[in-house]
């Protein structure tokens, strides 16, 4: 069975339906009135109005075929043809008519496009409830009812045909868009979250790349200087040269175990206190040491830091870690030549205050060719353990960068 025909058989069922039912009771009926004398008003079998009884309710099915596409127009035809078997004599016969017009009723309520078309449906059906009720009419006086009582009839059936169908309908329509609403919201909630996921994977990847960023450039940076010193001493100072080269084995075996704890720390989110090489403020020591080896000028100065740097957590340590880090590298880079001072207090028990800095530059540098982002990962960092960072240009012409650390960010990390 071909696509076209699956589509095609439901549209197809309530028509025939409606026809076969129809067509039965309009032959029924002379039969049913010939048994019972109280019952009458349907016409003969085989008389004129008979066949018009039966070429009408046929038209009615075939129009309903366009209940789908046209669905307020169908109405509006279907319930006309009331009025046409009454004025055609069909009598009791205009009755059956009804059952169309149950089916375009649903049809209408169900298919039509709300609520920009609801004016157009309300008056549909209210114009579809006023043909039937007139067709029913017309045809309670054709067999002799009272007028008064033929125009009650009309519209009670003109309202039952329409009101009863119509409520139901509208019933399982509001079922149907709220259900429809529900699995809108559910995939605008799964769009959301995924976009979400997209975002925090980005910023996820941003922050790896600014963590590769210092611990590469510091260290390369290092080396970069102690591989410029082994090319003029190899001449003139082999001992000198030698141990340059040990000191640039020394930097990249650094740079390959903080690389190798970051992946480490990566892989264990939760853990960081628990990663073997992750850096911490104990550990500034050795990172002024390995600044000095590398040719920088730097000192460092520890004040009241033996006890509240361990309420610090590790997080918050990596962060003012990182930073001295960068700093460092960027006095090398861009300020040769320059004292640099590393100072680490924590006297102060509401917050550990870290900063670096370095005086100006004897040696003249060459400009940067492009914006660094040194500075934006600092601040990044800082905003995550709700530190604030404060960068900028000294009265002397150097530079100063100061992380401040307080103590409700350092218990919530530590904790």
């Amino acid at each position: 069975m071909s696509d076209e025909t699956t589509r095609m058989v439901p549209r197809l069922i309530p028509p025939v339906v409606v026809w076969l039912v129809t067509t039965a009771l309009l032959v029924a009926a002379p039969g049913l009135d010939s048994a019972d004398a109280e019952i009458g008003g349907s016409p003969a079998l085989g008389s004129a109005g008979w066949w018009v009884a039966l070429v009408v309710l046929t038209a009615q099915a075939v129009v309903l075929l366009e209940r789908r596409s046209r669905p307020l127009a169908v109405l509006l035809v279907v319930a006309a043809a009331s009025v046409v078997l009454a004025v055609s004599g069909a009598g009791d016969a205009t009755s059956l008519a009804s059952a169309a017009v149950l089916v375009a009723v649903w049809s209408a309520v169900t298919s039509t496009p709300l609520p920009r078309r609801i004016r157009a449906l309300t008056g549909a059906l209210t114009g579809a409830g006023l043909l039937v009720a007139l067709g029913t009419c017309l045809s309670q006086t054709s067999i002799g009812l009272p007028v008064g009582t033929a125009v009650l009839a009309g519209l009670v059936q003109g309202a039952g045909v329409i009101a009863a169908p119509a409520l139901l309908a509208a019933t399982v329509r509001a079922r149907r868009d709220a259900r429809s609403a529900r699995t809108d919201l559910a995939d605008a909630v799964d769009r959301e979250q995924s976009a979400q996921i997209a975002a925090a994977i980005a910023e996820e990847r941003t922050a790896m790349a600014r963590e590769l960023h210092d611990i590469a450039a510091h260290h390369l940076t290092g080396i970069a200087v102690m591989t410029g010193a082994v090319e003029r001493q190899i001449d003139t100072d082999p001992a000198g040269a030698k141990e340059s080269v040990r000191q640039v084995r020394t930097q990249s075996t650094a740079m390959l175990r903080e690389l190798r704890g970051l992946v480490t720390l990566l892989r264990s989110p939760g853990q960081a206190g628990e990663v073997s090489g992750h850096e911490r403020l104990s550990q500034l020591g050795s990172l002024v040491d390995d600044a000095r080896r590398a040719g920088l000028e730097v000192s460092l100065s520890l004040l009241g830091a033996g006890s509240v740097t361990e309420s610090v957590g590790p997080l918050a340590q990596l962060s003012a870690y990182r930073t001295v880090q960068e700093c460092l590298a960027n006095a090398a880079r861009h300020a040769p030549g320059a004292r640099c001072e590393v100072v680490l207090d924590a006297r102060d028990p509401a917050e550990v205050v870290v900063t670096v800095r370095n005086g100006p530059s004897p040696i003249p540098a060459e400009p940067p060719r492009r914006r660094g982002l040194g500075l934006v990962g600092m601040q990044e960092r800082a905003d995550l353990t709700d530190s604030t960072l404060e960068a900028g240009p000294t009265t002397e012409g150097g530079w100063q960068t100061r992380l401040r650390i307080p103590a409700t960010a350092t218990a919530e990390v530590a904790g």
